[in-house]
């Protein structure tokens, strides 16, 4: 059996329905805060990984497990989390962790990450590591100004990021959860070329087939944006990372190429797919 925690979110949710087609029984976890739709087939069971032995039900007879923790995942007993899922039989785990683990060691926003990562290597399950860059899908942000007003405001315009799609990272998931040949494996998922924030808005304008204004927002606005969802560390973190990216963090990873067989989707093809949440 494999289970799946955060299987609402933007990767788990493709990931869940990957394994379902693919795999044997599969585990949908989730708090339950929101509505969930699952393949026909998955197991939905309500757990916190505040709550660590809230997870046994859903663990007791699994195989393999894969987890994303919220934020940076500061405040989990990642211990007692592991201690579970291995009295549980889980035999493997897939972490979705960040690239800012390594590129950004110094990063508060990001020492916990780094702090849960050394805590799988250490345990006695069979381990892979995702480390993705910066998602696609963080332009659902930009949404409701879409449908609204046709105009984006986001801060350094022209700074590139090689985004990467959620739908490969759980194609990857989903890759070293079916086969064991990826244990001990850590791979830094990119997509497949720089895009700034300007040229993500005009591929939504193309996929919208309408024009949208791009407005630059400085630093300080952006920050006084983030702050209302956003802890101060990871927003500066963020800020950081979307306007003066390191050699590393703008570096198009062969990971998602090795593993998959193909070149990583970009930006429109995302944008594509989710035009109907900008209409």
């Amino acid at each position: 059996m494999f289970v799946v925690v955060g299987a609402t979110g933007n990767v788990g949710s493709t990931l869940t329905s990957i394994l379902a087609a693919s795999a044997g029984a599969v585990t949908a976890v989730s708090r339950g805060r929101r509505p969930i739709a699952l393949p026909d087939g998955v197991r939905h069971y309500r757990a916190d990984l505040e709550r660590p032995e809230s997870l046994s039900g859903a663990l007791a007879g699994a195989d393999a497990l894969y987890l994303l923790v919220e934020g940076a995942g500061a405040h989990l007993d990642m211990r007692e989390i592991l201690r579970v899922a291995a009295a549980g039989g889980v035999k493997r785990i897939v972490l979705q962790s960040s690239q800012a683990v390594v590129t950004r060691p110094d990063s508060p926003s990001h020492a916990p990450l780094h702090a849960i990562e050394d805590l799988v290597r250490r345990s006695d399950l069979g381990w892979t590591i995702l480390r993705p860059g910066g998602f696609a899908s963080n332009a659902f942000g930009w949404a409701e100004p879409v449908r609204s007003t046709r105009m984006v405001a986001a801060p350094f315009g022209d700074v590139g990021l090689p985004v990467v799609d959620p739908a490969d990272i759980a194609e990857v998931a989903a890759a070293a959860l079916l086969d064991s040949s990826h244990v001990g494996r850590t791979y830094e998922l990119t997509g497949p070329a720089l895009s700034t924030p300007r040229e993500r808005v005009a591929d939504l304008a193309a996929a919208l087939g309408e024009p949208i204004g791009f407005v630059d927002q400085t630093p300080d606005e952006a920050r006084e944006q983030m702050l209302r969802f956003m802890p101060p560390p990871v927003v500066e973190g963020t800020l950081a990372i979307l306007g003066t990216p390191t050699g590393a963090e703008q570096r198009i990873s062969p990971d998602i190429a090795e593993v998959l067989g193909r070149s990583p989707r970009p930006f429109i093809a995302w944008a594509k797919r989710n035009v109907d949440a900008f209409r």
